[in-house]
């Protein structure tokens, strides 16, 4: 579970990035899937854009794809969200939760 501090920290760093992954009329298929693992295990940090022909809600797709993947979801602006899955060897360090 990501802390506030972590989500504003991936807020910052996705702002720039542009869409990875664009969910259309197929909505949540396996190639969407696929492409979405294959996107996080790579990137760790990816933008997924919800293109008008999608009937899905945002953010049931965003919790789908998130749930799907065993991702984050670290923003949702708009038609636009931003889902995080740390990798095995992490590029990304994030901040320290302060609950320890």
């Amino acid at each position: 579970m990501l802390t506030g501090k972590q989500k504003r920290f991936l807020r910052a760093l996705g702002h720039n990035l542009k869409p990875v992954i664009q969910i259309g009329k197929k909505e949540l298929d396996e190639g969407l899937l696929a492409e979405t693992e294959a996107a996080l295990a790579h990137h760790e940090l990816i933008k997924v854009k919800l293109l008008e022909s999608c009937l899905l809600d945002r953010r049931e797709a965003s919790d789908e794809l998130a749930a799907a993947c065993g991702a984050e979801v670290a923003q949702l602006l708009g038609r636009t969200f931003l889902l995080y899955r740390r990798a095995e060897q992490p590029k990304l360090a994030l901040p320290l939760s302060q609950e320890a």
